[in-house]
């Protein structure tokens, strides 16, 4: 492998065309720029330069190691900069949230990535323990969870609170445990935890959510209504989820006596470098979500 060091005193002189200006050009003594061309001769184990008293022209192979190598600097010299740009507005930024707060923050994001071209917004949607999986693996840069694993690799962040609310068909206009019993669940991936939170807190009857019949099941935060809203079965789910389905006249959204607020956290890994690009985006969300 070429040495660069060797390679870049070699371009510069024939660049300068002259030993001791070469020498003033990168800080060094004259006697230095010469042992470097000599090494780097050695090292290809051919003659560079054709010396004429203190001027010099160059063989076939110098002419030939100019050309490329001149390339070649400038190659490794943009590397560098672009592994050392640290720009808050260029770069992708991984993000995961349960679907119901992605519902609402992945728009704004796109509202930011329209303003910045060169920022890119990846954007899963997941549950919690999905995404707290990916931050440990360091598949993501961003998570947001409604559960607190208290997992030693992340640090949580308490963002914001919503409403956990029971979603039935329209029909249905006063919930008791014996008419969930005969409705049945709806599940989605963070069922059995919405459930625990709101029944749990309402029903002493609740343990768990296999004692309702199961209705059907859909990972689309999008579709996890459209079943309640042809009559089958009912769920819980965030607010913002609730509300963000279109057919809001086929359904009814049940406050109950206990009210619950499920917790949102935003959550990275501690021993993950954090660009100043995912800084801008935590801010984003932070200011956007609180």
């Amino acid at each position: 492998m070429i040495n660069l060091s060797w390679l870049n005193t070699f371009c510069t002189l024939v660049d300068v065309a002259h030993f001791t200006q070469t020498a003033d050009k990168l800080f060094m003594t004259q006697s230095g720029v010469s042992q470097h061309i000599k090494k780097l001769e050695l090292q290809l184990e051919t003659p560079l330069l054709i010396r004429e008293g203190k001027s010099f022209s160059l063989t076939d192979a110098g002419t030939k190691l100019y050309q490329q190598g001149k390339e070649l600097l400038q190659r490794t010299e943009e590397l560098s900069s672009l592994v050392k740009q640290d720009d808050a507005f260029i770069g992708t930024v991984r993000i995961a949230s349960p679907g119901s707060v992605g519902l609402k923050l992945y728009p704004y994001l796109l509202d930011i990535q329209q303003n910045q071209k060169e920022l890119i917004i990846d954007f899963t949607f997941a549950p919690n323990s999905q995404i707290e999986e990916d931050l440990n693996e360091r598949k993501i840069d961003i998570g947001l969870v409604t559960e607190f694993n208290k997992s030693s690799n992340l640090f949580y962040k308490e963002l914001a609170l919503e409403p956990l609310v029971l979603v039935t068909p329209k029909a249905i206009k006063s919930i008791s445990w014996g008419e969930l019993i005969k409705l049945g669940f709806i599940e989605h991936p963070d069922a059995e935890h919405h459930a625990r939170l709101l029944l749990g807190n309402n029903f002493v009857e609740f343990n768990h959510i296999k004692q309702f019949k199961h209705q059907g099941f859909s990972n689309q935060i999008s579709l996890i209504i459209e079943p309640i809203s042809r009559g089958i079965g009912f769920t819980v789910l965030p607010l913002h989820a609730v509300t963000a389905f279109q057919n809001q006249d086929a359904i009814n959204i049940h406050y109950l006596t206990k009210p619950v607020n499920e917790t949102l956290y935003l959550c990275s890994n501690k021993h993950t470098f954090k660009t100043q690009r995912n800084k801008y985006i935590e801010s984003i969300i932070t200011s956007f979500l609180s």
